[in-house]
């Protein structure tokens, strides 16, 4: 059986995709999948069981990356292919079962939405797959009697979601001091934008662990999981988080937080004051972001 399956271009909502094929793997153990994703989520998918190969589709003018798509499906007869991009591709290939997702923002998690395509209710979670050999690297960068690890993502892909550099400080000292000791772990991703935001919190915590912004996806994910807790703002990072299962504190301003907030087994979220899509992450205080963290651990404490 072969499976295509196509999902976003954007880390986040591909992440939040991999619940659906988690169950796609399960339901079909005979099939064999091929992705379609952009560039920056490709990496979600090198450890994912049963990949025969997976094609990245950068944006092209004209949209010729749908053509080019095509071209690269057209030669081969599908089992079925879910698109969940609502494109015409699934209509111009030989495929069996066509399952997409419609076009246009609907109220509700981005998870359910995802879901309603193989009409699953609860929708299923997003897992990560990660190797033996990232996860002895993650444990090498964060080992033992060093931490706990504490992950601080303080990047987001725009200027509007971030919360202040100082503003992380601020909620890590009073964080350890409520808490007791713990190790911050400092993740972003590639780029010199990327680091520049990320380096007041670098500079500013002299024990932090910086882990370069070169990790793959999935060595990120392994990181993640050496990890007690999460706390960053709303960005693919904050969804690999809760798709890893560590406990996870996802930090809200104008972006839709009805939508996007963290899914996953132990997962938190706080929204700056205002009103809905014109909050400002300045407005966020330190004091609630850290009463979030501690109830978010007891509660992980509880349910383990």
């Amino acid at each position: 059986m072969r499976i295509l399956f196509i999902t976003s271009t954007r880390l986040g909502d591909a992440v939040i995709s991999t619940g659906l094929l988690d169950h796609l793997l399960r339901r079909y153990p005979q099939a064999r999948f091929t992705i379609v994703c952009g560039p920056v989520a490709a990496g979600l998918f090198a450890h994912m069981p049963r990949r025969d190969r997976t094609i990245i589709m950068a944006k092209r003018s004209y949209d010729m990356h749908w053509v080019d798509l095509w071209r690269q499906c057209v030669g081969t007869r599908w089992d079925m292919c879910v698109d969940l991009r609502g494109s015409v591709i699934p209509y111009l290939l030989r495929v069996s079962i066509r399952r997409g997702m419609r076009g246009g923002r609907r109220p509700g998690p981005r998870v359910g939405h995802i879901a309603q395509v193989l009409r699953l209710s609860p929708p299923p979670m997003p897992v990560v797959w990660t190797s033996a050999a990232e996860r002895d690297a993650a444990q090498a960068l964060l080992p033992d009697g060093q931490g706990p690890w504490v992950a601080l993502a303080p990047t987001a892909n725009w200027a509007g979601k971030v919360w202040p550099a100082a503003r992380f400080v601020a909620f890590w000292h009073d964080f350890v001091a409520r808490h007791g000791p713990a190790r911050p772990v400092i993740l972003y991703g590639p780029g010199d934008t990327e680091r520049q935001m990320a380096h007041g919190v670098i500079s500013a915590l002299g024990d932090a662990r910086d882990t370069g912004g070169g990790l793959s996806i999935s060595q990120v994910a392994a990181v993640l999981q050496r990890c007690m807790l999460f706390v960053g703002n709303d960005s693919g990072l904050m969804h690999l988080s809760a798709a890893a299962g560590i406990p996870t504190l996802g930090l809200f301003g104008p972006s839709r937080v009805d939508e996007y907030a963290p899914c996953g087994r132990s997962v938190a979220h706080v929204v700056a004051p205002g009103p809905a899509g014109r909050a400002d992450m300045r407005d966020l205080g330190v004091s609630s972001v850290v009463d979030a963290a501690l109830r978010l651990l007891a509660g992980a404490s509880k349910a383990g």
